[in-house]
């Protein structure tokens, strides 16, 4: 046979391969860059955290020594509310599409594992900061994504570069003391799509693409398993049932801000990982005063710089101006008031704050 002729019956087998319906794991991520020679080094003993009161909860200290662990994860699946069910000292609690896992833990004890989790599940770590309780996955590829056809199969890793979903993911865990001397821990996802920007076809742009929350519950999952649930109590915590939309836009003295129905602390909890899963990062927090330090960043402003994976952003266009604000967490009985401020705590725009607070009312639907 031929070259022209091998060349003809690749290109037909791929063109049929492409049209193979998607098939086992759905989650498989490879790390856009490579992994380095060494392994990366472990973070400060998050007890570190305790001597700045600015990650503190009210009310009496919490450390390790004096925290008794609950009891073992294998004990029947209880309910807590109408959006928590938990396992031994692990549960999840819900409010519409968002999910957060409260683990009855010191969270000096839980940042390794978390750590290795990610490791484990094919990511590297762009950030890694202990004293925040925060850590950065690398943009990465969900492998699953793509057709495992013949072609595919047959040839395995020596044409795999070739293969690529236009899409690239990456995720924030944030882990933070609870009031009852637990851990909360958050992972929010944030997504790129790599789409033609001309009429030609020839050029192509990474831009943006939709929060995923069922990303975010798998990977929360598959957490929970990492801290000792089984598969199946897994699925049944994940699965527990949908809290209706509790948050609205109002105005308070003529500035648009957000209305929760929920106390401080769960409105506290479910702020952050609306930031979080929006173009704000999270630069610093008050609880004791109910106030979370942000920065916006416009998407294209991240930066990927490793192998071909650099292209991702382009290097061409002027940095976007960071934009900082205050984004303020008011507790009023059984419902909280979230309003936008500037860095310097004066009144945000008009433009500014209707902006902001509509896209946090639409995430904590």
């Amino acid at each position: 046979m031929n070259r022209f002729s091998r060349l003809t019956l690749l290109g037909a087998t791929l063109t049929l391969g492409a049209c193979t319906v998607l098939q086992g794991d759905k989650v498989d991520y490879k790390s856009a860059a490579k992994a380095p020679a060494t392994s990366l080094e472990v973070p400060p003993d998050l007890t570190q955290l305790t001597r700045d009161s600015r990650y503190n909860v009210p009310g009496a200290p919490v450390t390790a020594s004096s925290y008794q662990l609950g009891q073992a994860a294998t004990q029947p699946a209880t309910v807590a509310t109408t959006s928590a069910l938990s396992f031994g000292d692990v549960r999840i609690e819900r409010a519409g599409t968002q999910r957060w896992l409260v683990v009855d833990r010191p969270a000096d004890k839980l940042w390794d594992p978390v750590k290795d989790f990610w490791q484990e599940s094919g990511f590297l770590l762009a950030m890694d900061q202990a004293n925040l309780g925060i850590m950065e996955t690398d943009w990465a590829e969900n492998r699953a994504k793509i057709p495992q056809d013949f072609v595919r199969q047959t040839l395995g890793k020596v044409f795999d570069s070739l293969y690529s979903t236009g899409e690239r993911d990456k995720f924030r865990t944030r882990l933070e003391r609870n009031a009852n001397g637990g851990t909360d821990i958050f992972i929010s996802h944030r997504g790129m799509i790599e789409v033609y920007n001309s009429a030609q076809k020839d050029q192509t742009v990474w831009q943006p693409r939709a929060v995923d929350p069922e990303l975010e519950a798998e990977f929360l999952r598959r957490l929970m398993v990492k801290l000792g649930v089984s598969q199946e109590q897994s699925k049944t915590l994940i699965a527990a049932g949908v809290v209706q939309k509790n948050s609205r836009v109002t105005s308070v003295n003529g500035q648009a801000a957000v209305q929760i129905d929920d106390g401080f602390d769960r409105a506290w909890r479910r702020v952050g990982l609306s930031l979080d899963r929006t173009n704000f990062t999270v630069e610093d927090r008050d609880r004791s005063k109910g106030i979370y330090f942000v920065r916006y960043v416009a998407p294209a402003a991240d930066k990927v710089d490793q192998g071909f994976f650099g292209k991702l952003f382009s290097g061409s266009k002027p940095e976007a101006a960071l934009q900082k604000y205050q984004v303020t967490v008011v507790g009023q009985g059984n419902q909280t008031l979230v309003s936008v401020k500037n860095a310097d705590g004066s009144a945000a725009a008009s433009a500014d704050a209707q902006r902001i607070a509509t896209v946090l009312a639409d995430d904590l639907k």
